[in-house]
């Protein structure tokens, strides 16, 4: 139709009809980041108002002075629990990509027997429900003797079958032909993963980072199934015994600051690498 422009690079009078449907929708799924927000911030007696109150009238760190005073009484630092959570999570993504990549690679550009079996049961294994593992879990821990370690914390969460679903799913559609180029040049198979594909497939590995992030960071089952010294446990179990220890009028103020306090790094890490999950979503044929 004459007149229409198709994608504008600018802004454009025929995308008007998008805006009206997209705004109230960016805008109705901001809502629960809002209310998180907000309710961190409430005195208590916006806390528990009736009928409550989406939006906070009175803003208060009452809160976060009522956690930071509970936390300084604590016989284990926050810091502690934070210097676990951090190293476990840095752990835990670099380690999810690294294996996730080299796996998703081979299985997409090397033949070898076994191969489709290999794939068919990672892609089996995304059915299972977190539950249905902590046993088999728990006994694996156990036999190893890595209970009360870093390595129980880590151990658990290096398997991530939707993570090296999606880079396997980005890589076949890395051309052959520039493996090809490679080997002509002289480059082996680790120098061709490294400077091939890994440059090529950016935005699945962002994604995987994001996911993997997102399983460790709020994980509390390594605390609970795997750790008997307090010492040896993460910033989200810490926060979740805070909230189950001040289960009282004050203690929801102490709990929506936590929660506040653990939602934050979820939600930049999402917006520094949205662009890239959005990537892999349009490319990893998942519809």
């Amino acid at each position: 139709m004459r007149g229409t422009t198709i994608n504008p690079k600018g802004f454009h009078k025929d995308q008007i009809k998008f805006y009206m449907i997209l705004i109230p929708l960016a805008l109705f799924m901001a809502l629960p980041i809002v209310y998180i927000i907000n309710h961190a911030f409430k005195p208590l007696s916006e806390l528990y108002a009736f009928p409550p109150k989406f939006f906070v009238k009175n803003p208060t760190v009452d809160n976060f002075r009522s956690l930071a005073k509970i936390s300084n009484g604590s016989i284990i630092s926050i810091g502690r629990y934070t210097f676990n959570s951090i190293l476990v999570t840095v752990a835990v993504v670099v380690l999810n990509v690294l294996f996730g990549s080299m796996a998703g690679f081979a299985l997409s550009k090397f033949e070898f027997k076994g191969k489709k079996l290999i794939f068919e049961i990672n892609t089996i294994s995304m059915m299972f429900v977190p539950a249905a593992m902590l046993i088999p879990r728990y006994l694996v821990i156990d036999k190893l003797g890595i209970m009360d370690t870093y390595f129980a914390h880590i151990l658990p969460l290096l398997a991530m079958p939707v993570g090296m679903f999606l880079v396997k799913q980005f890589i076949d559609q890395v051309p052959n032909e520039l493996m090809e180029a490679a080997v002509v040049d002289g480059a082996n198979k680790w120098v061709i993963y490294r400077k091939v594909i890994l440059p090529m497939i950016k935005p699945a590995v962002a994604t995987v980072c994001i996911l993997s992030f997102q399983q460790v960071w709020g994980n509390l089952e390594t605390s609970n199934m795997f750790s008997t010294k307090e010492s040896m446990r993460t910033l989200a179990f810490y926060m979740s015994t805070l909230i189950s220890a001040n289960n009282t009028v004050a203690g929801q103020g102490v709990a929506a600051a936590a929660a506040l306090i653990m939602f934050v790094p979820n939600i930049l890490l999402f917006i520094l690498l949205q662009s890239q999950v959005m990537n892999t979503m349009a490319h990893s044929g998942i519809k």
